[in-house]
């Protein structure tokens, strides 16, 4: 079954790369650049999943995902990380979430990272 998903990434490249990875397989239901976006948007798509990028300018995704935690605590998000990043890694478990995929994304990673977060709320 297909999720409905936010994309979330200052990158427009990496949003881009995204939907193209989730096509076919889940509905990219909205994009933001921020955090400050993110939050506005999930509250208005409320989507099944969202992929947050960590390092974003004026809300990073590490605030932001603890703000859409705080408002619904069943909401999914998995971050994107680089490499390299495992300090980042352990702010966002500790706000709440629920996996990760690191860059460069790669396909079955990206799919299965979404798969697991969706398999745990059924």
């Amino acid at each position: 079954m297909a999720s409905k998903v936010l994309v979330v990434d200052d990158s427009a490249f990496m949003r881009n790369l995204l939907k193209q990875l989730l096509e076919g397989e889940h509905e990219v239901v909205g994009e933001a650049e921020n955090g400050v976006e993110a939050v506005e948007l999930y509250r208005e798509l409320d989507p099944d999943v969202v992929t947050m990028d960590v390092v974003m300018p004026i809300r990073n995704g590490i605030e932001a995902t603890s703000e859409i935690k705080s408002q619904d605590s069943g909401a999914s998000v998995i971050m994107c990380t680089s490499v390299g990043q495992e300090e980042k890694m352990r702010e966002a478990v500790e706000a709440g979430a629920d996996g990760y995929i690191t860059k460069p994304f790669q396909k079955p990673n990206v799919l299965q990272a979404i798969a697991d977060v969706i398999q745990a709320e059924a």
